[in-house]
């Protein structure tokens, strides 16, 4: 059965670090886009961070030079460093795998930056 399960969520005064972990199985690993994705109270799903099969990254806007996104393909495994956090950047994150035939998501992690 395909799951990807988050971790590393959590409360993080601003300017702190987080590294957020999504696990998958069931699926074959590498040959899927991982990617990071969020949403805050009261907002649209927004994109975070892609990360391609030829490790071509794209980030969201707010994200660039801050958040990092990272993949270990013997460990079935996608990570997202986030550095110098903002309030703004509390939602709950999710993980997603997707190919040409399938998507996945898994059931999200909250990350709350707050004093």
């Amino acid at each position: 059965q395909e799951q990807l399960v988050e971790s590393g969520g959590g409360l993080v005064q601003p300017g702190g670090s987080l590294r957020l972990s999504c696990a998958a199985s069931g699926i074959i690993f590498s040959n899927y886009v991982m990617g990071w994705y969020r949403q805050a109270p009261g907002k649209l799903r927004e994109l975070v961070a892609i990360l391609t099969r030829s490790s071509i990254t794209n980030y969201g806007d707010s994200v660039k030079g801050r958040f990092t996104i990272s993949r270990d393909n013997a460990k079935n495994t996608v990570y997202l460093q986030m550095n110098s956090l903002k309030p703004e950047d509390t939602a709950i994150y999710y993980c997603n795998a997707r190919n040409s035939l399938s998507e996945y998501w898994g059931q999200g992690t909250q990350v709350t930056v707050s004093s």
